[in-house]
This record gives C-alpha cells, structure tokens and sequence, in this order.
C-alpha cells in the first residue's frame, strides 16, 4: 500500500470480528513499528499485546475509569495492545537533566510516533485499530505485570473489521492549518 493512501485510507474502528490475529501478522506489525523515530533514538517504546480473554474482560470491567465506550471496544476486539515506554530516557541527557524545557513531552511524543506507525503497519496488512486513552494506568501496569520503569502511553484495540471502510471525518484545509514564513 502507499504511504499517502495508507495515511488517508486509515480509520479508527472499534468493531471487529472474532477472526484472531495470528502472531506473525503482529510481529510483522512491531517489525515496522519499530523503525518508528524516537529521541535521540532511545526506542523506549515496548508492545505488550494481550489476547487472552478473561484478561481483556478484567481490563474492560475495571481498568477504563468506567469509561464505557473503552470497555466495549476492549471486549470487541481481538488483541489489546498495551504501549508502554521505559521512563526517564527520552527528553533526558545522561546526567539524568533534561535536554529540554519541555520535560516529559518528549516520552509522550515518542509513544505517539509509535502507536501511530503501528496503527499505520496494521493497517497496511488489513488488520483494523483505534487508540485509546482513558485508562487507568496503575491498574494497566498491574494487570498486565509491567516492570516498575515503564509507563502506559496508551491502548490500542486490534482486529479484523467488520465494518466497511467509513469516510474520512471532514479535514480542516490546508490553508487553515498551514503558516508559512518566508
């Protein structure tokens, strides 16, 4: 697929079928995903992906802050992939000082690259996704037996549609978005 048209072609779904995910469809996804950009080329980002049942139920019913619309999403789709990032190392110099004023923006600016090209190889091999972000972290790491140094960026529900491709939501234009300076 295109770059172009797998950006403009790629839609957040949150209804799939009971088709599982086979593991080498996502090890190929992570395998891209991974050529993500990262600070200083820390690659903190790690993919913990969950498709036991009974799991995906304890995280629906008690790890969205009651958040509803999550937890049918969790319980529809195939693989719930947990991004999550290795603390204190993007954004950071090695005395542990930050390289910038901007603090911890840069772990979240990581992460976002990440789930966005993981979304992006799915979607190229036909598997469908939507990332979420109401979750309770703590519970996340616990459930899902993180180690101490790695924070939850986010949730992506994974799977196959059974939906046809939707529009595009409307886009603002490029000249309402765009500033150039000459």
């Amino acid at each position: 697929m295109e770059t172009i048209t797998a950006i403009k072609s790629r839609r957040s779904h949150r209804k799939f079928s009971n088709q599982k995910i086979e593991t080498g469809v996502i090890e190929k996804i992570v395998e891209a995903a991974r050529f993500a950009p990262s600070w200083k080329n820390t690659q903190t980002v790690r993919y913990t992906v969950i498709e036991n049942r009974a799991l995906l139920d304890e995280i629906s019913e008690h790890c969205v802050m009651g958040f509803a619309f999550n937890a049918k999403t969790i319980s529809r789709c195939a693989s719930l992939v947990v991004i999550s990032s290795v603390g204190k190392i993007s954004g950071y110099e090695k005395n542990g000082e930050f390289s910038t004023n901007l603090g911890l923006h840069w772990q979240s600016f990581d992460a976002g690259i990440a789930a966005q090209t993981f979304c992006l190889a799915a979607h190229s091999l036909g598997v469908a996704s939507v990332i979420l972000g109401i979750f309770d972290e703590s519970r996340i790491k616990s459930v899902c037996k993180l180690p101490e140094n790695q924070d939850v960026m986010a949730l992506i529900a994974i799977g196959y549609p059974i939906e046809a491709e939707k529009e595009a939501p409307k886009r603002l234009e490029v000249n309402e978005i765009l500033h150039m300076i000459d």
